[in-house]
């Protein structure tokens, strides 16, 4: 009886965190945007901030830059999953390059800005590179991507960071049990009709795999057209992205602004929802098209351009990481270094002194605020899935997830947060940590689902069956089968959920107010005006957190599941 109501009430705050603080921070910037706000002693409705935000110049290039942005980036990152997929579908390959592009998932968003930041400057190390080898380029070029008019920097960043999200929530479709011979079995079939192993699987698998993939796609959209983090580190700054405008404004000394603001968070929504139509649009209009490859009985010879496709890819995937990883760790010691030169003159540790000792309170704040976000979505997965699995066994309706899991995702997160700050200011003065933890959890809470659901789902029910049987009560069972069994992929899950904490840039800023700084919010801060040198340094602590996760999430598991190592221990 304990057990049921514990996983009907982590149901209900499952659902409670993941709709109530969109729903609360959508209100919160409407109600300004419309003239409401008492705190500024606004209280009669006026579309007053409408039409000064109508009236702001660059505002149409705002709105066109971050619609060709995102869904140029989200275009690109698909493509490139399509062709990996196609060439390297069934082979060992694919798990190489699944493990390969799994650590670039974990890479904050403004590290990632900050590394490629660094290659494509004027004196990045593609530009000395040229310079080395050619007799051009000896002093550093007058233009590059950064900050360039068209967003190609950032269409690049989003690229690299949305390829490996799509490509693993494909995978993950790929390795569903119901799914899996189904479609190795249409994949086989036509091959027999003579198609290529490429074509056909983007005639065969492809078509079921995206139906599962519109929802994570979808998100990823949503995110690319509302980012703040690389746009502010690689966009244009007269006129920036909506996004971040809003957050300039939202900023200004000038409180009036905040109304400003808020019209055009409504914007933003407008916006997103605007590049989410298009997509679905474009969807139906390649569906035509696709049906007509399909039907047609031409077997065609695009399997060569999707093997280099997918190639490229790979290769310039591993040699974008590799060169702005190794350029981050250059300029981390770098003394001395002048333009051209390869490398620098001199090297030193003297960054990482200053940096290690200004960071003492953001990291641990960084590291507060994961762990405690992060055990919250843990436990709440584990007891909604079991819920979930309960009923299943029940044969009772269990309402699904999948489109709720997605809301905190497409909605842009420029577009609620500051109304949720300005309700919890209102509710709670004063307090810093719990609306932090609440804005961190949002974001969490879907990864962490996505992560263990899989592993959950397809655990074999035999063994419940077993325990059951020999009088154990389900409460024994979620914890003395259940969570052994599963604590490898729980301990994984956890490290994705505490990597995206320590990513949070926007949240942290608006939910704490700039009063809890974190790794995250410094290395933006750094990067947008301080040494490189010390930036640098920012960048690898940023992406050392995750890794040191998923370290511990990897031996864990072996250490406290690993016969030998309990029998080597006991022997002692």
């Amino acid at each position: 009886m304990v057990f049921e109501l514990c996983i009907r009430s982590a149901r209900a705050l499952f659902y409670l965190v993941l709709l109530l603080p969109v729903c609360v921070g959508v209100m919160g910037i409407v109600l300004p945007a419309v003239g409401y706000f008492p705190a500024l002693g606004e209280t009669e409705f006026s579309l007053t901030a409408v039409h000064r935000l109508l009236a702001v110049e660059g505002l149409p290039k705002m709105v066109l830059l971050a619609l060709f942005t995102s869904i140029s980036a989200t275009v690109i990152a698909l493509l490139c999953t399509i062709a990996l997929l196609a060439q390297f579908y069934q082979r060992p390959a694919l798990q190489i390059i699944q493990h390969g592009l799994s650590p670039v998932l974990a890479i904050p968003h403004a590290a990632t800005a900050i590394g490629i930041g660094f290659v494509l400057a004027p004196t990045g190390w593609v530009a000395r590179l040229i310079a080395s080898v050619t007799e051009s380029w000896q002093l550093p070029p007058q233009s590059s991507l950064l900050y360039d008019s068209q967003g190609v920097a950032i269409i690049l960043a989003l690229a690299i960071k949305e390829l490996p999200f799509i490509l693993l929530m494909a995978l993950g479709v790929l390795s569903q049990p119901h799914l899996k011979a189904r479609l190795a079995a249409q994949f086989a079939v036509a091959q027999s009709l003579g198609y290529q192993r490429q074509t056909a699987f983007i005639y065969a698998v492809f078509p079921v795999v995206y139906s599962q993939l519109k929802l994570p796609i979808i998100a990823v959209l949503a995110y690319a057209s509302a980012s703040v983090e690389i746009p502010l580190l690689l966009g244009p700054q007269n006129p920036p992205t909506l996004a971040v405008a809003i957050l300039q404004w939202f900023n200004h000394i000038d409180l009036s602004m905040r109304l400003l603001a808020s019209a055009a968070a409504c914007l933003q929504l407008l916006v997103t929802a605007g590049a989410v139509g298009l997509w679905l649009l474009a969807e139906r209009v390649a569906k035509l098209f696709f049906t007509g490859l399909v039907v047609n009985g031409a077997r065609g010879d695009g399997a060569r351009m999707i093997a280099f496709c997918a190639w490229l890819t790979a290769s310039v995937m591993a040699l974008m990481i590799s060169v702005f990883l190794v350029s981050l760790l250059s300029w981390s010691v770098a003394g001395y270094w002048p333009y051209p030169q390869l490398l620098p003159d001199s090297v030193t540790v003297q960054h990482w002194h200053t940096a290690v000792q200004a960071l003492a309170g953001p990291l641990a704040n960084t590291v507060w605020l994961a762990g405690l976000a992060t055990p919250i979505a843990v436990v709440l997965v584990l007891l909604f899935l079991e819920g979930e699995s309960v009923a299943q066994r029940c044969q009772r309706r269990y309402f699904t997830v999948d489109q709720v899991l997605f809301i905190p995702l497409i909605v842009p997160g420029v577009a609620f947060l500051y109304g949720l700050v300005w309700c919890t200011q209102w509710l709670l003065p004063g307090h810093v940590w719990l609306p932090t933890v609440v804005s961190h959890l949002i974001y969490v809470l879907p990864y962490v689902f996505l992560s263990l659901a899989v592993a959950y789902r397809r655990l074999d029910i035999r063994f419940i069956n077993v325990a059951s049987s020999l009088g154990a009560s389900p409460w024994q069972v979620f914890l003395q089968v259940k969570l052994p069994m599963l604590f490898a992929p729980v301990m994984v899950a956890a490290a994705l959920g505490a990597a995206i904490s320590f990513g949070q840039y926007l949240p942290t800023l608006l939910a704490s107010g700039g009063r809890l700084a974190t790794l995250t919010t410094e290395a933006v801060a750094t990067a947008s005006g301080g040494s490189r040198r010390l930036t640098a340094v920012y960048a690898i602590m940023q992406m050392l957190l995750p890794l040191a996760g998923f370290v511990l999430a990897w031996l864990l598991p072996r250490v406290l599941f690993n016969p030998a190592q309990r029998h080597h221990t006991g022997a002692k």
